[in-house]
Formats: structure tokens, sequence, C-alpha cells
């Protein structure tokens, strides 16, 4: 996963080449989920990331200063990872009723291959002091307001005459339903696919908007 420039400025570094300072902070994220799925937060070491990414304890510390900031990017470019794929489905999309199911379907999926990295996030990002935790959780409400903003188009478009609170409630609902596959896939899975689970969900909150939208 790679590491926002915008979000690895706000961890000091020694490092003047910036490149290089995203490369390895990238490395340090995709070895730290890793280790972390896998052992949990608390009980993965520094030491145990130093191996995990190939770089000596010193040369580890040039990039962060403590595991916080590890945790930190991780929980960030797990974010980034969701907002850039959902772009991406905003930008193949035609606008309308497409547009919106486009982004919805789009993440699912994500949360489907991320489903251990979001998981992840909701176990430790209280683990991070409360300013860090307001900024993650604010990416948070970001990615929410891809599809509230979905919806908004389509409200000034003419095509949708739901009231603000209404279309807030449905994109927070979207997300809430993306993560439930994360949370529940050890029952949905047995008796869903992914494909299924969009089709079903996606048909369940459409059917909260009018017939007329195209």
């Amino acid at each position: 996963m790679k590491v926002d420039e915008k979000i690895t400025r706000q961890i000091a570094t020694q490092i003047k080449d910036k490149k290089l300072v995203e490369e390895r902070r990238s490395q340090i994220v995709e070895c730290a989920v890793k280790l972390f799925i896998k052992h949990g937060y608390h009980k993965t070491t520094t030491r145990m990331l130093a191996k995990e990414t190939g770089l000596s304890i010193g040369s580890l510390y040039e990039y962060i200063t403590t595991k916080d900031d590890v945790l930190y990017l991780v929980c960030m470019a797990i974010h980034n990872a969701v907002e850039r794929a959902l772009h991406d489905a905003l930008d193949r999309s035609h606008g309308g009723r497409e547009s919106l199911q486009e982004i919805i379907r789009e993440y699912f999926l994500v949360c489907n291959r991320m489903s251990d990295h979001v998981l992840l996030m909701y176990q430790v990002t209280h683990l991070l002091p409360v300013k860090r935790q307001n900024i993650v959780l604010e990416a948070e409400l970001g990615i929410t307001s891809l599809f509230i903003d979905s919806m908004q188009q389509l409200k000034k478009s003419g095509k949708l005459s739901l009231d603000d609170d209404t279309i807030n409630l449905i994109g927070h609902n979207i997300s809430v339903i993306g993560h439930t596959w994360t949370f529940r896939r050890w029952y949905f899975a047995k008796h869903f696919s992914i494909e299924q689970y969009i089709e079903k969900q996606t048909e369940f909150i459409m059917g909260f908007l009018p017939e007329n939208i195209q």
C-alpha cells in the first residue's frame, strides 16, 4: 500500500530524499500490516518490523520515531487505498444512478479485498493518540462523503428529491454495509459470493431511491 505524501510529511524524518522516504514508509506499512494481522499490534516489536522490512533498527528509526507512527501510517494507507479505488470507480462511471451503483460496487469489492486490513484498522485505531485518532476518523468520513456527494449531484440535477438528512443517512449506511462484509464474512461467505452480496445489498440500498433516477 502506498503512503500518501501529505501523510508522510506529518511524521518527522532526517532523510532529505522525499521519494525515498515515501518508498521506505510504504514498505514499512506493507510489512507492518502482515505482522499486526498475524501477531497483533502489541506483540509486534520494532525489532520484528525491522527484520521483516530488511532494515536495521537504526535505519528503521530514520523513517519513523515510534511504533505509533507506524500504526498511524497503516491506518491512513488503508483509507487512502479505499479512497483511490472509489475515485477510479467514479472516473469510469457516466453519472446518474450508474455512478452511485458503480461506487457502491467498487467499495464492497475493496472491502472484500482488504477485509483483514479493514478489520485491523477497527481493532487498533483507538490505540492512537487522540489527535491522530481524529484524523483517521476524518478520513473515514471522507470516504462516506463520496457516497453522499454522488447522491447530492443527483439531487442538484433534479433526479433525486430526498432531503439532506436522508441522503446523509444513506451514505453512512453504505459505509457500514461494506464493513459488515468484513465483520461477518465468517458467516456471509458461507452463504453468498461477494458478487451475490453486492447484488442484494445494492438492490436494498437503491430501494430507498426513486425508480426514475437515470
